[in-house]
């Protein structure tokens, strides 16, 4: 059955970026070891108000940030010297482990000209094993991504495995993320090897059990579910979950099994113990008193 439906909600990243965030929600805190999940676009502003659009460097620990475009380019860089630009089809993968800091800079005007850039971003929670390991970062092109299609049917591999699809991309636990674009009329399921999977409509729409989705809707499946999926108009999907990692606590950009862990990485970016990107030391995105208490929630907590 279908477990949970998560309506996405408007955010700001503070530099005049307007996202739609579908996770972390109240009710479903994780879907496998996804833990974050952010739409973007598409935006369109003028050459001259780009540079407000850049998210400075800022940093994170525990987790891997997934970044995805559907149109147009960001320039990301990190403590450890990368410089990449990521580009529609390719796969931005940054692993924080202990600790790193990266931006994202939106340098090209022709990315933001008529409403082009358009982007997802979700974060994928480490094993405990792994939290603190050493940070990395890959780049990955179109062509290490294996693309699959059969009638009213296209869809790309972004990691993990799928529908007898795999790819080399660089994972921690078993994981499943699909890009997949259905023709009118297409009847589409679920990979069933994963215990938690969740379906987001980017654009277009589904009916599933009678009832029809929309745009910024997040569908989450009971296991043991193998729903029809049934696309009224073209539609775009980003089919995403995995096994479950466990109890995890997110403040600001920080994700780990340890309260304390979380304390430890507030006082190390305050005290600067996280490099900043050589190549974009100039300035940076501050430690907030606590983003959680200033909009009236609760302190951090768990996400199981």
């Amino acid at each position: 059955m279908l477990d949970i439906v998560i309506e996405a909600r408007q955010a700001s990243l503070g530099n005049g970026l307007e996202v739609r965030r579908i996770l972390p929600f109240r009710l479903r805190r994780m879907v496998g070891p996804f833990i974050f999940m952010d739409h973007a676009g598409p935006v369109s502003v003028q050459p001259q108000q780009m540079s407000a659009m850049d998210v400075l460097p800022h940093p994170h620990i525990g987790l891997s940030t997934v970044s995805y475009l559907f149109g147009g380019q960001v320039t990301h860089r990190d403590s450890l010297g990368v410089e990449q630009i990521i580009r529609p089809g390719e796969v931005n993968w940054m692993t924080a482990g202990r600790g790193i800091a990266h931006s994202e800079r939106f340098e090209d005007p022709a990315a933001l000209a008529g409403g082009e850039l358009e982007m997802i971003q979700t974060w994928v929670a480490l094993p405990e094993a792994d939290e603190e390991s050493a940070p990395a970062f890959d780049n990955y092109q179109p062509q290490q991504l294996p693309i699959f299609t059969e009638k009213g049917v296209w869809m790309r591999l972004i990691a993990g495995n799928a529908y007898g699809l795999k790819n080399g991309v660089k994972t921690h636990s078993p994981l499943f993320y699909v890009h997949a674009v259905l023709e009118p009329g297409t009847r589409f399921g679920l990979p069933k090897e994963h215990s938690e999977r969740g379906v987001y409509v980017a654009k277009g729409s589904l009916q599933v059990n009678g009832n029809r989705y929309g745009p910024g809707q997040l569908l989450v499946f009971t296991k043991g579910i193998d729903p029809v999926l049934f696309a009224h108009e073209k539609t775009t999907l980003m089919l995403l979950g995995g096994e479950p990692l466990g109890e995890r606590f997110i403040w600001w950009n920080f994700v780990s099994s340890r309260r304390e862990r979380i304390d430890q990485a507030k006082a190390d970016w305050e005290a600067g113990r996280i490099a900043l990107p050589p190549q974009d030391n100039q300035a940076f995105v501050p430690l907030p008193k606590d983003p959680f208490r200033l909009k009236g929630s609760p302190p951090p907590q768990p996400l199981s």
